[in-house]
């Protein structure tokens, strides 16, 4: 078990570092928003205090590092679907979660790689954060990335098609991102859309991110984001493995 994972993980490792371009792209959107509208964010709600503003602003741009980075690798497995790839690497004599498992631990490893880049860019425009505050950013994202990618990994294998992949993600990237707070806290608009933010996946690890990057560690918003989003993790990890068990018959 333990070895098929790390061999699937070490193989699809091989493949990013050989194309690094999508986790490339994957933090780009976040860091243009860090650069250009950072600064906004700050002179319109904190009187030009980068730092403070950063605190409230970067977790965000975190938890979208996770989502987008994390779901693109929907298109990359529908390709192999349609070349006949996954179907006979899932017939082979291997322990069959460990296909999906590993190509989701090169998934983390990478979010870890594209959060790390981005912290760096948020820490030189003045954010300052403890190295716990980072670590336990750390863990609540690859916890977060894992949930995206187990999405990704379910859709692609149910699927199995390029057009639905993107009309899908398209559909529901834009108000989860919005409903996360991730580029204004919800606590800025009205209470009824602040209770439906509340009910959205990504909403939850970006308060936690707030309050672990403010220096609040008990704040009762982080063991309820990793409380929920490791539940939705193994949710959307068993449906990725059992729609890879359909697809070996």
């Amino acid at each position: 078990m333990i070895r098929d994972t790390a061999l699937f993980f070490a193989h699809e490792a091989r493949n990013t570092l050989r194309n690094p371009i999508w986790p490339l792209f994957g933090i780009t959107q976040p860091v243009l928003y860090l650069l250009l509208f950072a600064p906004l964010f700050a002179g319109g709600s904190f009187q030009g205090e980068m730092g403070t503003a950063l605190s409230t602003f970067a977790p965000g741009m975190l938890v979208i590092t996770a989502l987008f980075g994390s779901m693109g690798v929907a298109y990359g497995t529908i390709f192999e679907l349609r070349n006949g790839v996954l179907e006979r690497i899932a017939v082979s004599p291997v322990w069959r979660p460990s296909i999906v498992l590993g190509r989701m631990l090169r998934d983390v490893a990478v979010l870890m790689v594209q959060s790390l880049a981005v912290m760096l860019v948020a820490m030189a425009m003045g954010l300052r954060v403890g190295p716990l505050g980072v670590l336990l950013m750390l863990a609540l994202l690859a916890v977060t990335g894992l949930f995206a990618s187990g999405v990704a990994y379910g859709l692609a294998l149910s699927l199995r098609d390029e057009n639905a992949m993107g009309q899908i993600m398209q559909f529901f990237a834009l108000p989860l991102m919005l409903l996360s707070g991730a580029l204004l806290p919800m606590a800025f608009g009205p209470d009824w859309l602040e209770t439906i933010s509340w009910f959205t996946p990504f909403y939850h690890p970006v308060e936690a991110g707030r309050a672990l990057f403010a220096g609040d560690f008990g704040d009762v918003s982080v063991p309820l984001a990793f409380g929920i989003m490791l539940g939705l993790a193994a949710l959307t990890v068993t449906w990725s493995v059992r729609s890879l068990r359909r697809l070996a018959g």
